[in-house]
């Protein structure tokens, strides 16, 4: 839907996208990307219902039976849920597990009220019969500018917001090409993979980061020659990131660790520091057990230890390990970041391994905390630090991912 935009709104935006996020009312357009470069982007796996609404006509594909229907354009939004082993769509009942929306003329649709997104829809009916999995299957380049504008403010540095376009271009083509062929999407929407938030999200400034690297991702020598591999990213790393097989068990050579002395120098300490975490432990053994089952044996989790460290110049260290100790007299092992996403799946209380775990008596205290994220390959504050400085895009990403270079898929 277009909105006509008056002169006292344009000044608006123009002032909201230089000092805040960007005017969102009509973001630049987004490069095409050639045939086979879409992802399937997962929005919701438990969803009981949601509200579609599209302004064209559209397509509705059943995927069993690859029968197509034709709609008009919503008048207004219509109600979609599980019905057994089918489809409901307003009154209408698809009798399939699995159905596909697709707006003509590239149309944005709109879910659940306020969700505004490119490319198609997909709804399956879950193993429950009662849930349902929904799915944006987009563009490359158009899931990009939902994921740049997420995860970079846009009044940063131009030269940042590339690098982070080229970084996130990367990531999300390695986590498809990997994980991606064994289930019915390949990332997630949320900071488990990339922060993305669609349409509403998208501004001018970092439209134009991905337009402006329209096919570049970075790749490094493996098996196969030059491949594109996880370029992971994170907030703040506190002065030095790290070996990304201490993480994530990458062992390549532009996953290894870097001294950073450009993100200190452009985070707030309220960011660069954070304050003790606190979780008594019948938090965090209900929240260990329920993400890793196994532990149970354990009993209630009494103590924590951390067992291997990177320790790195400016009083940093990182925990990579910990070992967990039950009342059961049982022990468990555990990387340091999974450990610290079991017991805070925000990220936003322990903010980092850099820290120091003390056991109580009925809790566990996370103290002396630095940086934010898991610190593994570009961090993000360096990264504007550096484009300040007056460093490209491609400095900023030699430095982050050593070894590496930029290669143009399309």
């Amino acid at each position: 839907m277009r909105t006509k935009i008056s002169g006292i709104s344009f000044i608006t935006c123009a002032v909201t996208l230089f000092f805040l996020t960007g005017c969102t009312v009509e973001p630049q357009k987004i490069e095409p990307s050639p045939p086979g470069y879409q992802i399937r982007v997962l929005l919701d796996d438990r969803a009981e219902k949601i509200f579609f609404e599209v302004d064209d006509e559209y397509e509705i594909i059943n995927w069993d039976t690859s029968e197509i229907s034709k709609a008009e354009q919503t008048v207004k939004e219509i109600e979609i849920t599980a019905n057994g082993n089918a489809v409901k769509m307003g009154q209408h009942r698809f009798e399939t597990r699995r159905l596909g929306l697709q707006p003509h003329n590239a149309q944005p649709f709109v879910i659940n009220h306020n969700q505004k997104y490119r490319g198609e829809l997909e709804i399956i009916v879950n193993a429950d019969n009662k849930t349902l999995t929904v799915i944006n299957i987009v563009p490359m380049e158009a899931y990009l500018a939902g994921v740049v504008a997420a995860e970079m403010p846009s009044y940063w540095e131009a030269e940042a917001l590339k690098a982070q376009a080229i970084a996130a271009r990367t990531y999300g083509l390695h986590i498809k090409s990997r994980f991606g062929k064994n289930r019915s999407w390949d990332v997630r929407a949320t900071q488990a993979n990339q922060v993305y938030k669609g349409v509403l999200a998208e501004t001018v400034r970092t439209n134009n980061a991905v337009n402006s690297t329209a096919g570049l991702v970075l790749c490094c020598e493996q098996g196969a020659g030059c491949e594109p591999f996880g370029a992971y990213y994170s907030s703040v790393c506190g002065g030095h990131t790290e070996n990304s097989e201490n993480v994530f068990g990458d062992k390549i050579e532009p996953l290894k660790g870097v001294e950073c002395p450009y993100c200190r120098e452009s985070t707030k300490p309220s960011l660069f520091y954070w304050p003790t975490a606190k979780f008594d432990k019948k938090t965090v053994t209900k929240n260990i057990i329920d993400r890793y089952p196994s532990f149970k044996e354990l009993g209630t989790i009494d103590k924590i230890e951390a067992v291997r460290e990177s320790k790195y110049d400016g009083n940093l260290t990182r925990i990579t390990s910990v070992k967990l100790t039950g009342s059961t007299g049982k022990t468990g092992f555990l990387r340091g970041d999974d450990l610290r996403l079991a017991i805070d799946s925000s990220g936003t209380k322990i903010q980092s391994t850099c820290c120091t775990i003390i056991s109580l008596k009925d809790e566990f205290l996370f103290v002396a905390g630095k940086g934010f994220g898991h610190g593994v390959g570009l961090c993000q504050y360096g990264a504007r630090e550096m484009a300040r400085q007056g460093k490209t895009a491609e400095q900023i990403l030699s430095f982050y991912y050593p070894g590496s270079r930029i290669k143009n898929l399309y």
